[in-house]
């Protein structure tokens, strides 16, 4: 049987935010387009009309004026008397070469996101994840054959870990360490961003020996080649690199709960005595109900074969498990959580 509602009552439900939603792309795509184009890199120095912004970033007459307005509206750029400039947000976080630079991450969330959330529905119903193929442009993270597009990918990295690393440098009492393992450290920015906010540290890199290239040109150009290490390996074949500190960041969301378990009783055994284990992630709130962090779960779903989000309590528990005593849960960058726990 089917009724009519009456559409007096649907009226007083605001669709607001249901639209909205059905178009919230369309901004990230603004900005996104923005970054590529160079927008706030022309701005960095002072303001401009449309008609020279236009002329910098070769944006054409017929979009430029709306799509300017768009990013005034989203916050991005201010607007006086037709002329455009950098709001405070987009000036320290979107001007390239700039130390808090952030326009990497964004490119690299656009190479990455949207081709395989294009693929969500298909995934809901087969459960199979979506990567894509290299050989027809797709991203497949730093295993990419192009390597302007890698570089790309390492920079989105670490305009992220920069802010992640001054964190952690901040949250974390490290005059009680003098070496810390980072598995999964790639070119080693978080490790350089820690040990140069505290010089008595000594790092190791633990990843995939293909990382070892990326790594030596990298923190070679950093100059910090003598106090940051790398070791080539498997997380779950070869040994764990002995530290007084094991990070283990954006690594437990791409292993199904036995691998975690696995590797963590591994870890332990690489802590030296009164050492401790830093895990950071997405995690999910306990009770399930943050929509950003569900969605970073379901990316990971999306992406790989084994991954997911987990819950803070589940983290604590395993880390329990291992052998490590609890030292608790922090909100990190006010996305992540950083769990803590000692031996």
């Amino acid at each position: 049987m089917t009724t009519t509602e009456d559409p007096t009552k649907a009226a007083a439900v605001d669709p607001g935010p249901l639209i909205r939603l059905t178009i919230a792309d369309c901004a990230a795509k603004v900005l996104h387009s923005a970054v590529t184009l160079g927008v706030f890199g022309a701005l960095a120095d002072g303001p401009a009309d449309a008609a020279r912004t236009a002329g910098r970033t070769g944006l054409h007459h017929r979009m430029a004026v709306d799509f300017l307005d768009a990013l005034v509206g989203l916050g991005l750029l201010e607007r006086t008397d037709g002329r455009y400039r950098n709001s405070v947000l987009a000036q320290t976080y979107l001007v390239p070469d700039a130390p808090s630079y952030l326009g990497g991450f964004v490119e690299l969330t656009n190479e990455t996101l949207y081709d395989t959330w294009g693929r969500l529905t298909e995934a809901l119903r087969s459960g199979e994840p979506q990567r894509l193929d290299p050989d027809k442009g797709g991203f497949v993270g730093d295993r990419h054959k192009d390597p302007d597009r890698m570089k790309r990918f390492l920079a989105g990295l670490d305009a992220y870990s920069d802010r992640m690393g001054a964190e952690l440098a901040r949250r974390v009492d490290w005059a009680r360490h003098a070496s810390f393992t980072d598995l999964g450290g790639a070119r080693g920015n978080l490790a350089a961003v820690l040990v140069r906010a505290h010089p008595h540290l000594r790092a190791t890199c633990f990843d995939l020996e293909r990382t070892r290239p990326l790594f030596t040109e990298h923190v070679g150009r950093l100059g910090l080649g003598d106090r940051i290490d790398f070791a080539g390996g498997d997380f779950f074949t070869d040994a764990v690199p002995r530290a007084d500190v094991v990070v283990l960041g954006h690594i437990l969301h791409g292993f199904d709960t036995d691998r975690r378990r696995t590797l963590l009783r591994r870890v332990f055994d690489a802590v030296r005595p009164g050492g401790a284990v830093l895990v950071y992630d997405r995690m999910i709130d306990d009770d399930r109900s943050d929509p950003e962090r569900l969605l970073s779960s379901l990316h990971m779903r999306l992406v790989s074969p084994e991954g997911s989000e987990y819950r803070v309590a589940d983290c604590r528990a395993w880390l329990r498990e291992a052998g490590f005593t609890d030292d608790g849960a922090q909100t990190l960058l006010g996305t992540h959580t950083l769990v803590t726990a000692h031996k």
